[in-house]
């Protein structure tokens, strides 16, 4: 006696079972479980070296536009300050990091954060929108970034030669001497003419 075949399952009951394969995910539908990453442990002192060196710039920005608001746009030493405090904070956030590329490009992926917040900064700082000419504070707030910027663009090369050190002095000397240096030419050459 051959047995009877299998009765095909109902159409609805079909439709169900497409439906449920898919909500799980292909990777587990393929047996290839991957876990998810781990979210950003706050505990570890890393962590935190690396957002203060994304915050530095954008806090005394505000902290100087707060306490002694500038009248004009020309260069003052707030805003070498400033400059050099974003350069200087991108290096300090590229050297948490392991490896060259990593280190390299968080190096300038925190000058990019800290340029932008330094520029919100200016912008909000500005009180009443003026026509016509920017406001002391978007000015300076914009030279500060774009120098500390091409600071911090300078030292990305020189985090990745220096990120194999297993100390962390010649990753933070080195490419925070020239970036720092970077901005300040920045400022002198292009801002310091304009100004």
């Amino acid at each position: 006696m051959t047995p009877s075949p299998a009765r095909p399952p109902e159409p609805a009951a079909a439709a169900e079972d497409e439906d449920e394969d898919q909500l799980v995910p292909v990777s587990v539908r393929l047996g290839n479980v991957v876990p998810p990453e781990d979210p950003e442990d706050w505990t570890q002192p890393l962590t935190w070296v690396a957002a203060a060196g994304m915050l530095a710039a954008p806090t005394l920005t505000l902290l100087w536009f707060w306490l002694a608001p500038p009248a004009s746009a020309t260069l003052m030493p707030g805003t070498f300050l400033v400059a050099a405090t974003l350069a200087a904070g991108g290096v300090l956030t590229g050297a948490t990091q392991q490896g060259w590329l990593r280190a390299s490009t968080a190096t300038v992926a925190a000058g990019l954060f800290a340029a932008l917040g330094t520029v919100l900064v200016g912008q909000l700082m500005a009180g009443e929108r003026q026509t016509g000419v920017a406001s002391p504070t978007v000015a300076l707030a914009f030279a500060a970034s774009v120098a500390g910027l091409v600071g911090a663009l300078v030292a990305a090369p020189l985090a990745a030669l220096f990120a194999s050190d297993r100390g962390r002095g010649m990753r933070l000397l080195v490419p925070g001497l020239a970036s720092v240096g970077a901005s300040w030419l920045v400022l002198f050459g292009v801002f310091g003419a304009v100004a």
